[in-house]
């Protein structure tokens, strides 16, 4: 109650509660605009951008008899002149020679020079006044300009409308000064953008506004803003630019001014200044930014379509292709797309359609709709192509997931087509919850589906598929469902659903779960295939396991079949040395010399686990593991790589490769594993690609299709996937206080090819199976103000081509059988490149790049010492 008394006799005794202007007074200001753009840490030769001067004339027009703080104020701008902000020679000066109306045009520099008006109460704009037939970007202009003059004159937190939108304000007054901060994060405006959904591909932003007001007689002697945005790639912080907008308005004299208009209201004031003029609001409009000149999508495509093409694709050039062709098809309309799709040769169709789909929008999605047809076998290649891209949507909406449930209810004419829709609506269904999407009525139906798909068939591929889909939503519903698939009699099922719920975090690892998984490892119920057995142990091992857990593992080893016993001595090992989470938990209990002795750990055999870094900066790590698992007669059973990445407390798995083989023994004439002896031949690849879980791929299952493969060998690898990735996808408009907007658009690409193949020679009882990883890597950063006359923009970008591959050796004519992994990496250049553009309406620009390149030997990965003596003996043997 004090509280409120002492307010209203502070507003009875005319203490301000904004600025105040003089009655028949004139006030003469100085006000310029500027915006730059660079790199975040600026560069040598000086920020893009230009600024903006001119003379401000205000002065009251009305007031209200009844509260002084209720004003509508006159502003005009005049004698206003444009020029770079950073000094420049003539040759690299887009405006050198220039005059302002030759930039602006007559027709923009009038209504620039054309009075508005604003009506400030209590120090806030309730009402900004121009005239609705001005270009966007003028209007914008003047509330930047306008939005200067709206002050609090005490202390506290406030929300406010200005040119920025509705935003949170904090002021802090002290002895005749303002200091205005603005929490941009507050801030919400009409137009909104996309970004990934990952962390660890995704981008980091940065924003501070601050304004301080200098007061004078109750008014504002000058007003100094300064706006900053940074954004940075969260993997490669150096690849990063900034957009820094600056306001200045200076009071540089007052003269005698117009008389006070009479009236009893502000609407019928403004009426009589001039009819014409309409409260037009002071939130900044959005603008339509037209291309003049630009090329047309068939146009683009006619220009890049050579660094397209296959040959091309471990080049650096085809996905920087790739983003600036996805940048022309987001403007393009439906048939302007479907007219690249059927010009485009049989070679480079493929990605076109991995462009076309990465683009996200509704013309392209409804033109691949129109383009393919599922109902087609011979049409695979590209459908997959389209469903892989799907999955790697950095921000798919509903009508994506739609589409793919309406394909999967039609005829479709191939079964790996018809497996992918399901598995990859899975992925679909896991983006869309990430953002809140649950719930959406798609989202619901699919749900219903793949939750149910598992009980809903008895054919084991159709069971697989709804596993694997499962398996990439992540829903907290299906965790029973994989619990109960986890002591499944088929082993694939198995394999499936311990693989899947070891993606899950730990704190959803219930008692029942671990129960679950502890009876598959120590066979309480049944017997199991090894590989299932080992996929059991990965769990227990990264579920934050408990002593007795660890202790009965340890406990167990020495009654395990021969290799198993090495890989499980192996993981370990590998636990203790990289030190994971169940390292404290393993070394507390191999204090017990029951359960850690020589007769357990000194068990023989190929075998191996192994993890390491492949790389380790301030921004990302990324690590890698390999573990393979062999029968006891020597061939391989399980061949798992990853690669994990880690940035800003987030984890992406960018890539497993898993290579699986079974019934093999019979070729060497040799006795199968406990569990393991009515096992089909069988051997494939399953991949995991940036946490999306692909199609599995089958090298050959049955002993007819093993003999046929056998014999018609070519050492070829298998395709298991290929093509262009939109990886990281981030896309805002920075409304700035000055009104100009800047547009952000920060893009990576991957180009990629990843392939596996297995070799068997019964002569020379040796067999090989290899993985090999060939990509290049272009992430591009672009901010750009464009203003219709004018637009100034920086490109901020690295790129890198690289190769990777893991090669195992098996000689099994002795035992132990020799085995030697290789993991070796190429050469491979970095290079990152600053481009600075301007470009006039005239159509005049000027564009400078710079860039450095460095080179990043080869290497080969280590791996423990007993592989390294192993190779030895396997090279000296070969030779």
């Amino acid at each position: 109650m004090y509280l409120l008394i002492f307010c209203a006799s502070c507003v009875s005794s005319g203490v301000a509660a904004g600025p105040r202007l003089n009655n028949n007074q004139l006030y003469k200001f100085s006000y310029t605009t500027e915006v730059l753009i660079d790199k975040a840490r600026g560069s040598k030769e000086g920020s893009a951008g230009y600024r903006i001067s001119s003379d401000v004339d205000v002065n009251l027009v009305w007031r209200d008899p009844s509260s002084k703080d209720d004003q509508l104020i006159k502003l005009a701008m005049s004698n206003l002149r444009i020029e770079p902000v950073s000094q420049t020679s003539e040759k690299k000066n887009i405006l050198h020679g220039a005059t302002t109306e030759s930039v602006l045009g007559k027709t923009k520099l009038a209504a620039l020079t054309k009075p508005f008006l604003l009506h400030l109460k209590n120090g806030k704009a309730k009402a900004f006044y121009s005239y609705w037939e001005e270009p966007t970007t003028i209007k914008n202009l003047k509330r930047g300009l306008a939005s200067l003059l709206q002050v609090q004159l005490n202390t506290g937190k406030v929300v406010e409308n200005d040119v920025s939108g509705r935003c949170t304000v904090e002021y802090k007054a002290v002895k005749g000064q303002v200091t205005r901060t603005k929490i941009l994060e507050t801030c919400n405006t009409a137009e909104t953008g996309f970004t990934t959904h990952s962390k660890v591909l995704g981008v980091s932003s940065k924003a501070s506004s601050v304004t301080v007001f200098t007061l004078e007689d109750g008014f504002i002697r000058s007003a100094v803003a300064e706006e900053t945005h940074t954004l940075a790639v969260n993997v490669r912080k150096s690849t990063a630019a900034k957009v820094v907008s600056r306001q200045t308005l200076t009071l540089v004299g007052k003269e005698a001014g117009p008389v006070e208009a009479a009236g009893k209201d502000v609407a019928g004031v403004v009426k009589s200044v001039d009819t014409k003029l309409a409260a037009v609001g002071i939130v900044a409009e959005k603008v339509k930014s037209q291309c003049k000149g630009c090329p047309s999508l068939f146009e683009h495509w006619q220009a890049e379509k050579k660094q397209l093409e296959p040959a091309s694709l471990s080049k650096a050039t085809a996905p920087r292709s790739f983003l600036a062709l996805i940048q022309s098809i987001r403007k393009a309309s439906k048939d302007e797309i479907l007219k690249v799709l059927k010009s485009a040769d049989k070679a480079s169709l493929p990605q076109v359609v991995d462009a076309v789909t990465s683009s996200q929008t509704t013309a392209s999605l409804d033109a691949m709709l129109e383009f393919l047809n599922f109902t087609d076998a011979k049409g695979l290649v590209l459908q997959e192509r389209f469903l892989y891209a799907c999955g790697f949507a950095s921000h798919p909406n509903e009508r994506m997931l739609e589409a793919l449930l309406d394909i999967s209810k039609g005829k479709i004419g191939s079964t790996d087509i018809k497996e992918s829709v399901v598995i990859i609506m899975g992925a679909l269904v896991h983006k869309l919850c990430q953002k809140g999407g649950c719930n959406l009525p798609t989202v619901v139906k699919v749900k219903k589906m793949i939750l149910d798909g598992p009980k809903s068939t008895n054919e084991e591929s159709e069971v697989q598929m709804y596993l694997l889909a499962l398996k990439n939503s992540l829903l907290l519903e299906a965790i029973p469902i994989f619990t109960k698939y986890a002591e499944s009699e088929v082993g694939a099922y198995c394999t499936i659903a311990l693989t899947a719920l070891q993606r899950y975090d730990v704190s959803l690892m219930t008692s029942e779960v671990k129960q679950t998984v502890n009876r598959v490892y120590h066979q309480n119920r049944r017997i199991y295939e090894k590989n299932v057995r080992a996929a059991a142990a990965d769990v227990i091992l990264s579920s934050n396991p408990s002593y007795m857990e660890i202790k009965n593992l340890l406990l167990s080893i020495g009654n395990l079949p021969h290799e198993m016993n090495k890989y499980m001595l192996s993981k370990i090992q590998d636990i203790i040395r990289f030190q994971m989470p169940a390292s404290k938990v393993l070394r507390q209990a191999m204090k017990d010399m029951i359960s850690h002795n020589y007769d357990r750990f000194a068990k023989v055999g190929s075998s191996s686990a192994y993890s390491g870094f492949m790389a380790q900066s301030a921004d990302v790590s990324s690590t890698y593991s390999l573990d393979i698992l062999y029968s006891g007669s020597g061939i391989l059973r399980r061949s798992n790589m990853n690669i994990y990445g880690a940035s800003n407390g987030a984890m992406l798995h960018g890539l497993q490769v898993a290579i699986e083989a079974q019934g093999l023994e019979s070729l060497i004439a040799a006795t199968p594993d406990e569990g393991e002896e009515d096992l089909e031949s069988f051997a494939g690849m399953s991949a995991l690609l940036f946490d999306v879980q692909l199609r599995p791929v089958t090298f050959f299952k049955g002993y007819s299709d093993l003999m046929s493969k056998m014999f018609s060998m070519t050492g070829e690898p298998m395709n298991v996937v290929k093509g262009l990735i939109l990886l990281s996808d981030h896309s805002e408009v920075i409304q700035l206080q000055s009104g100009l907007k800047a547009n952000a658009e920060f893009q990576g690409g991957l180009a990629i090819d990843i392939s596996g193949g297995m070799e068997i020679s019964l002569w020379y009882r040796e067999s090989k199976t290899s993985v090999n990883n060939r990509g290049a890597l272009v992430v591009t950063g672009n901010i750009t103000v464009d203003m219709d006359f004018l637009r100034t923009g920086v490109e901020v970008s690295f790129e890198t081509e690289a190769a990777l591959d893991f090669i195992t050796t098996v000689q099994f004519s002795e035992y132990p059988f020799l085995v030697c992994m290789q993991m070796d990496k190429t050469t491979f250049p970095v290079s990152e490149y600053l481009t600075k553009y301007e470009r006039l309406s005239s159509g005049k620009s000027i564009k400078s790049r710079k860039g450095r390149k460095m080179l990043i030997p080869g290497s080969e990965f280590p791996l423990h010492q007993e592989n390294s003596n192993m190779c030895k003996k396997v090279f000296d043997s070969s030779w």
